[in-house]
């Protein structure tokens, strides 16, 4: 983990920097530098996101601000979040965006009962090794539907799926089964 600068975690739509796993990640990850970063829409109050392409750019800025505020290149940095926030971190990374790699928690594969509408297009633009961390009961996307689309992707790619596990950890011991596989695979990046 010494070339890994940080750590920057985004929430989904619905939540917060504030969410209960990403706090549980920042304190599990001490000493190493974790940024929950929220976005602008739910700095200024309001509760619906904007656009995905609005999201990308705004973390394509912030992720410079980021960097400076750890005297850091963004290439040291690994980016990703919950649901939505991992989704516009790989989006970003598709993009251009600068990381040493992508945690991406619950990661919406598609809407619940609507798996024809993929979330997937900007899988093979990815080239950094990715984290996927999911329930097997996630209506965001079963495993075997990410083994369907994860082999698009450039990047090295690990795959958990916590048994019994929807969209969000639903108690201490999936919380804590993401903590450590965040930990465990981030002490395996170069």
């Amino acid at each position: 983990m010494q070339s890994i600068a940080g750590v920057v975690l985004l929430p989904g739509a619905g939540g917060t920097k504030e969410h209960p796993t990403l706090r549980a990640l920042e304190e599990s990850l001490a000493p190493l530098p974790v940024v929950r970063h929220e976005f602008a829409y739910r700095r200024e109050g309001k509760r619906t996101p904007p656009r995905a392409p609005i999201l990308v750019s705004e973390l394509f800025n912030d992720s410079q601000e980021i960097s400076a505020q750890l005297n850091c290149d963004p290439a040291s940095l690994v980016f990703g979040g919950r649901s939505m926030g991992g989704r516009v971190c790989s989006m970003a990374v598709a993009q251009g965006m600068s990381a040493a790699g992508l945690i991406l928690l619950s990661y919406p594969l598609h809407p619940p009962n609507k798996a024809d509408h993929l979330r997937v297009d900007h899988f093979g633009a990815i080239d950094v090794p990715c984290l996927f961390v999911s329930g097997d009961n996630d209506p965001f996307g079963s495993p075997t539907e990410f083994e369907q689309h994860l082999g698009c992707i450039n990047g090295d790619v690990a795959a958990k799926f916590l048994e019994g596990g929807r969209h969000d950890p639903s108690n201490r011991s999936q919380t804590r089964n993401i903590v450590e596989t965040v930990n465990a695979w981030l002490v395996g990046l170069p």
